[in-house]
């Protein structure tokens, strides 16, 4: 009997764990090398060369994320769908980013597909995307994208 309770509670976390859905912040998206450019209370330089708009950043992901379920707050730039739902979009940590130039590093845009499409509402609002991450480099008219997300499921967002 001892035996099956070791062998029970060896194997349990590991179950456990394999629904766990881990919640992301945008920093989180960006590499610590990356991130120390935010601790010196700097803001990343914007630059402008001929017409071609960019930052300085270098916008690298975080490869260890690749392969994750996530979840994470942002706002909806539709790409593909209707006015009803919604089948591919970017997904941006503030309202109007890729819209104005310059768009944000491609660290900071995430590609999200949904194969059966989501609803969307209100653009302004804020959502929670939940699906599987991506490490992935996409070159698309608005913006270069480090990540994709294949979406499982919108949610309202909550600021707790």
């Amino acid at each position: 009997m001892k035996k099956w309770l070791i062998v029970l509670f060896c194997w349990l976390p590991l179950f456990a764990h394999a629904s766990d859905v881990l919640k992301l912040d945008w920093l989180d998206l960006i590499p610590e090398k990356e991130r120390e450019q935010f601790s010196q209370n700097t803001m990343p330089l914007l630059r402008h060369d001929g017409d071609a708009a960019r930052q300085t950043m270098i916008g690298g992901v975080r490869n260890e994320l690749n392969g994750s379920k996530v979840k994470i707050p942002g706002f909806v730039i539709p790409l593909e769908g209707d006015d009803k739902v919604v089948t591919e979009f970017l997904l941006v940590p503030y309202f109007g980013a890729c819209i104005h130039v310059p768009p944000p590093p491609p660290n900071q845009i995430i590609y999200v597909k949904f194969e059966k499409g989501a609803p969307i509402q209100e653009l302004w609002d804020v959502v929670y995307v939940v699906g599987t991450l991506q490490t992935q480099h996409i070159s698309h008219d608005m913006a270069e994208v480090g990540y994709l997300l294949q979406g499982m499921a919108l949610e309202e967002y909550d600021d707790m």
